[in-house]
């Protein structure tokens, strides 16, 4: 490809080229039109679109609530909630109106919202701006759930979401927005649903998203240097997840890890967990290991931030204990 973009702004060139191929497409959230976004990622919009993109209220519920009545209507808005951590605000809107309305009306109406929100901690943002959600939403049927990891993951996962007439929470995490990789120019599309195999292996297993893939790719680096062989899968979607890949990988290597940045009493690792359990226990030769934070918030200070989220060297101690059994 030889182009390089951050993932930052190619959430921006999706925005952009989705904005100008569907005129049903457009942007609403606290600061996103002439300022650009807090991240800066609807920059440019507003002046190419002034009456496609709309600053609100710092009211979640209103932004999801006229999101909801403007895609029941056949338009294709794309909320912006600037810290996930907020979604609680607009809880009902998301799970009692956008998720169920497929189901309720057969097909025949829809909620096809894209509702994009930023997660994750690493730079110090203190106990309201630094929550990893998913878990939060995994238990909603009929709402998608993606965390692109990638630069490439996120342009065209996004174009996807869009497209889609399920209602998608789009999850970026902020500690990658400044982190570059190869995208296309053109318009693509990395089909919903779908698991990546980032890394072939023979020994463990990591499924690991966002911050904690790169984490993956540096404990695979030095087990390789003691003889283990690791396999790496991205989910990309974290709901509803892609079985297949997962079960694939766990039946090659017998073990596996699960890496999540959230906490994890009640996270998707435990999810993933069960169904590796119930599905191919027979194929596991040592115990599931999640990684994860420590089931506290995230603290403000430095060092505590550090202490509570889940670090290299506890996926290289795992593995290492995997290993071992």
């Amino acid at each position: 490809m030889g182009r390089k973009l951050s993932y930052g702004m190619a959430i921006n060139e999706a925005l952009h080229q989705m904005m100008g191929a569907d005129e049903r497409v457009f942007i609403l959230g606290e600061d996103v039109a002439k300022m650009g976004g807090d991240f800066g990622i609807t920059k440019g919009i507003w002046e190419k679109w002034p009456n496609r993109i709309k600053d609100t209220a710092l009211s979640e519920s209103a932004i999801l609530g006229l999101s909801c009545g403007a895609a029941v209507c056949g338009l294709k808005p794309v909320p912006e909630i600037m810290f996930a951590d907020f979604l609680g605000v607009c809880f009902d809107q998301l799970t009692n109106n956008a998720a169920k309305l497929n189901f309720m009306y057969q097909g025949k109406a829809h909620c096809g919202i894209t509702v994009r929100a930023v997660q994750g901690g690493g730079i110090r943002c203190a106990y309201h701006h630094s929550a990893c959600v998913e878990s939060w939403f995994m238990n909603t049927p009929g709402l998608v759930v993606v965390c692109p990891t990638t630069p490439y993951e996120a342009k065209g996962m996004l174009i996807s979401a869009i497209k889609s007439d399920n209602p998608v929470l789009f999850l970026e995490h902020k500690t990658l927005y400044n982190v570059k990789g190869e995208v296309p120019q053109e318009m693509y599309e990395i089909p919903l649903y779908e698991a990546e195999v980032e890394r072939e292996g023979s020994d463990i297993t990591i499924v690991a998203t966002q911050i904690m893939l790169d984490k993956a790719h540096k404990a695979a680096d030095i087990m390789a240097k003691e003889g283990v062989s690791v396999e790496i899968i991205d989910p990309r979607t974290i709901y509803p997840y892609d079985k297949d890949t997962i079960q694939k990988s766990v039946a090659k290597t017998g073990r596996i890890i699960l890496a999540q940045e959230g906490p994890k009493c009640g996270g998707w690792g435990a999810e993933l967990s069960a169904m590796i359990s119930e599905d191919v226990f027979e194929y596991l030769c040592a115990p599931i290991k999640r990684v994860a934070s420590l089931d506290s918030p995230v603290p403000y200070a430095p060092v505590l931030e550090d202490y509570v989220l889940p670090q290299l060297d506890d996926l290289v101690k795992t593995c290492r204990e995997l290993m071992e059994y």
